[in-house]
């Protein structure tokens, strides 16, 4: 069959070359931008004169009636067609005649996937924004919940300092929080340059208005050079990226739940709805859900980096390379929803066991710091105070105590500062209660981060 570009060449190209060639099998997704895309366009065409009234007016509902009937199930997508831009023309044509051949005055399929991609990534950047408010949502009514829960902090996976459990979650909050505002700067960029009316490269000779089409399709601003417009992905590229943080930051987190439920810790316990078992083991609980979500963020950070590396030496201004650009996106985008939508409910679901994070913040010295902090408040320089400590906690190691066992008469020993209140400031209520800079793991600072969390959550979409 001869192609609609055909002219130039016969327009007859090889199965095999027509199946490499083709996008149609994913592309087809953008329907409803590509629909959408060209009733703007031509209605456009119809207010400068360029189109008729009547053209316009089959033009529309012929469009119209394609959408619906895609929506509907009556039409299927033709894999045969080149993309979606050639099957909904041919379709438009076939069902209107020679004003369907009428659309494309004036545009290229060059503007035309440019502005699609851009239409459909702002749909998706919203479904996600939704989707990460829901994970937000779940971590920090379980943070609320457990803000009073003393669990110990760590740093090189050694136990560090007190903490509760809901300081700890609150810390993925804030991330989450990072890759809203990343999404929509990104969404922000992408949208103050509709790229229709930029043609194949060079913009067009007709009398276009291209601000009435980026009105039309709520675009805050046109992309001011045409070569620019037609080879610009740097908008996919900057999703990409948010998505791939968001990603590290959704692996991180199942990481530690994922540590959290083993017997090592059994800090928490996940759902039965988001674990599986084993084939030979019957006591296996495992948190396959977890670990695939930090498993297929490996997977978004290929993604990024093929299409990087895809870019990285084209010259201006369109390529077919760029039309690699889709698969790795769409992949990305669900992936990333995927991963969100299983995240929310396994948080929201899980039950934290506050008697085992409590008992492995009695290990450990994790209160060793506040210990120096007491030596430091009766007028011991810190380096001092650290030396004494360090040396008291080797002597607890060797005798198998914590510093709350050790006699005070051995305390004496190291410095006259040392008192019978050292037991009270070293309790591990006390030192979580006592981290009262902004920010920090008292109960009141976690309520207020949750506070002001929630707030930033109703502010999304």
């Amino acid at each position: 069959m001869a192609k609609m570009w055909a002219g130039r060449t016969e327009g007859k190209t090889d199965k095999i070359a027509d199946d490499f060639n083709s996008s149609i099998k994913f592309d087809c997704r953008m329907y409803r931008q590509d629909i959408t895309g060209s009733i703007a366009h031509a209605k456009m065409l119809a207010s400068t004169g360029i189109l008729t009234s009547e053209d316009f007016s089959l033009i529309e509902s012929g469009l119209k009636g394609i959408l619906a009937d895609i929506e509907s199930g009556a039409l299927q997508f033709d894999m045969q067609a080149e993309d979606v831009h050639m099957f909904v023309e041919a379709e438009l044509t076939k069902r209107i005649g020679d004003a369907g051949k009428r659309l494309h005055t004036s545009r290229s399929r060059n503007d035309q996937v440019a502005l699609d991609i851009r239409l459909y990534l702002r749909d998706q950047v919203d479904e996600i924004l939704g989707l990460i408010k829901c994970v937000m949502k779940a971590v920090v009514d379980k943070a609320e919940e457990y803000a009073d829960a003393i669990a110990p902090g760590y740093t090189h996976l050694q136990r560090a300092q007190p903490i509760s459990f809901g300081h700890q979650l609150m810390a993925y909050a804030m991330m989450l929080k990072r890759d809203v505002g990343r999404l929509c700067d990104a969404s922000f960029r992408m949208n103050g340059e509709c790229p229709l009316g930029s043609c194949a490269l060079a913009g067009t000779t007709y009398n276009i208005d291209r601000n009435f089409t980026a009105k039309e399709l709520d675009f805050t601003g046109l992309s001011e050079n045409s070569i620019d417009g037609v080879s610009d992905r740097d908008f996919c590229l900057e999703i990409m990226s948010a998505l791939s943080i968001l990603m590290m930051h959704l692996s991180r987190f199942s990481e530690e739940l994922i540590l959290w439920s083993s017997w090592e810790f059994k800090f928490i316990e996940i759902s039965d709805a988001f674990t599986t078992g084993s084939s030979i083991m019957p006591q296996k609980k495992n948190p396959d859900m977890a670990e695939l979500i930090r498993g297929k963020t490996g997977r978004v950070y290929g993604n990024l980096m093929a299409l990087l590396t895809t870019l990285k030496g084209l010259p201006l201004a369109y390529n077919k390379d760029m039309q690699e650009d889709k698969e790795a996106v769409f992949d990305s985008i669900d992936t990333v929803k995927m991963c969100l939508q299983v995240l929310a409910p396994m948080v929201a679901t899980m039950k934290v066991n506050a008697k085992n994070t409590y008992t492995a913040a009695q290990k450990g010295f994790i209160n060793a710091t506040d210990l120096a902090d007491y030596l430091v408040k009766k007028g011991m320089p810190f380096r001092s105070a650290y030396k004494i400590v360090g040396t008291i906690v080797g002597d607890c190691v060797a005798k198998n105590i914590v510093l709350d066992e050790y006699p005070l008469e051995d305390y004496k020993k190291y410095s006259e500062l040392f008192d019978e209140d050292l037991y009270s400031e070293i309790s591990l209520e006390t030192c979580v209660n006592k981290r009262i800079s902004v920010g920090g793991a008292s109960p009141e600072s976690v309520r207020k981060q949750v506070k002001d969390v929630r707030e930033f959550i109703d502010t999304i979409l």
